[in-house]
């Protein structure tokens, strides 16, 4: 008997799904090969953005000399975690913001802000400053998880994403957490094995003790 309550907190991927600041050229496309009535077998194709909906980055998205999506370690992806509500941010989630959480060193934080309540994911979503980013390394988590598209938004130097990754953080971005209650739980964050890919998406699941 399954001894967990299995929570999804995956973005289905969609031809209408939403995309980083809305970009139409980052919408999946879907082109159907063969289905019954033009042969035996139903296939498809998918051609996606590996930062579309629901995905982990791999150091070398930002970082030339960084690390592909299959030298991630798979152990940090099936991780003690830990949610902190920051709904009540507006902008950016802080070193402030943080403060006032009691965050535990080494776990997979998630951020629940306003991003999985409102229609806000292609426009001004809440972020993570690199304030707070340097909060976190300094906190030792192993990877930080949020409910934006992006982790950053409008960083010309992208602080935040390498203010992380150089401490070898995990980045996980487009959760959906608009049923997730604060607290602890394990996360399954698992990425399709594309050796040379700087990114890959996720079916990312909560698990909690029934």
């Amino acid at each position: 008997m399954n001894q967990y309550e299995i929570i999804d907190i995956s973005m289905p991927i969609t031809e209408n799904i939403p995309v980083y600041k809305g970009k139409k050229e980052k919408k999946p496309i879907f082109i159907l090969e063969s289905d019954f009535e033009t042969g035996s077998i139903y296939e498809s194709r998918i051609s996606i953005n590996l930062h579309t909906g629901t995905h982990l980055d791999s150091q070398h998205h930002m970082m030339s000399e960084g690390g592909f999506i299959g030298t991630v370690r798979l152990e940090d992806l099936l991780t003690r975690c830990q949610v902190i509500d920051c709904t009540e941010v507006i902008g950016a989630v802080t070193k402030e913001t943080l403060m006032k959480k009691e965050i535990e060193e080494g776990v997979f934080l998630i951020l629940k802000t306003r991003n999985s309540l409102e229609e806000i994911l292609e426009g001004d979503f809440i972020y993570l400053d690199a304030g707070g980013a340097a909060y976190l390394a300094e906190k030792k988590v192993i990877g930080v998880g949020t409910d934006g598209l992006g982790i950053e938004r409008a960083q010309p130097g992208h602080e935040t994403h390498l203010t992380l990754m150089k401490q070898g953080i995990h980045i996980l971005e487009g959760l959906r957490l608009a049923h997730v209650q604060e607290g602890e739980y394990i996360l399954s964050a698992f990425p399709i094995h594309i050796p040379g890919a700087e990114g890959s998406p996720v079916r990312a699941v909560l698990l909690k003790e029934k």
